[in-house]
C-alpha cells in the first residue's frame, strides 16, 4: 500500500504511549495498533480528528504518501 502510517514516529517525538493515546482517543488498544503497524484498511475522519488534537499534530504527520514505483 503507498500510504505510509508514521504513528508510531509521532508518538515517540510527543514521549506518549500507545495505551496513553488509547485512553485519550476513546478507542480500542488493539485498534489503535492495527493502525500504527500500518494493517488499517480505513480511517473515520473522527478517528483522525482525535489523534490529531490529543497529539497536536496534522494528518500529514500521521498518513504519508510513498510511491511504490520508486
Amino acid at each position: 500500500m503507498a500510504i505510509q502510517v508514521n504513528l508510531d514516529r509521532v508518538l515517540l517525538d510527543r514521549k506518549m504511549s500507545l495505551t496513553e493515546l488509547a485512553d485519550r482517543v476513546g478507542i480500542t488498544l488493539a485498534n489503535l495498533s492495527i493502525l500504527k503497524t500500518g494493517k488499517a484498511r480505513a480511517v473515520r475522519f473522527s478517528t483522525l480528528d482525535a489523534l490529531c488534537r490529543e497529539l497536536d499534530c496534522q494528518p500529514a504527520d500521521i498518513l504519508e504518501y510513498v510511491d511504490e514505483d520508486s
